[in-house]
């Protein structure tokens, strides 16, 4: 049974909104460059839109360049092993760029703390199927 939903505040909504089109912007950026991870900014812009706007959010998810990915995500959850080791790698090089800088200890020790927190959940995740790949 799902818990009772609270409503929510007002300035909630247009804060979601703002962060769901930061989020989509971030997404198409990701999608260009191969450095920068785009369907993580755009799961969130859909969650985003979930909480905000039923129109932006269906306008994503139906959207043909970026909708796909969204849909499969929440459909699985499953990301592609050659996706994981982009993510992993990308975090681990993260962490050597700030580990080459003059942060301070506890700087390294949260980046480190959150970035190995995040490489374990990608690596968690399950891997698509052969089926849920010819589907794309």
């Amino acid at each position: 049974m799902s818990e009772p939903s609270r409503p929510q505040p007002r300035w909630h909504r247009p804060l979601y909104l703002a962060a769901g089109w930061l989020c989509v912007l971030l997404g198409v950026i990701g999608l260009i460059l191969p450095v920068m991870p785009g369907t993580v900014f755009l799961i969130a812009a859909a969650w985003c839109f979930s909480r905000s706007s039923p129109r932006f959010e269906s306008w994503l998810i139906n959207h043909p360049r970026l909708g796909p990915q969204v849909v499969r995500w929440r459909k699985t959850g499953a990301i592609a092993r050659r996706t994981k080791y982009v993510a992993c790698g990308s975090m681990l090089l993260s962490f050597v760029i700030v580990a080459a800088t003059d942060a301070p200890p506890i700087a390294l020790w949260l980046s480190g703390a959150g970035l190995i927190a995040a490489g374990t959940y990608v690596a968690s995740r399950p891997e698509p199927t052969e089926d849920e790949i010819t589907r794309r």
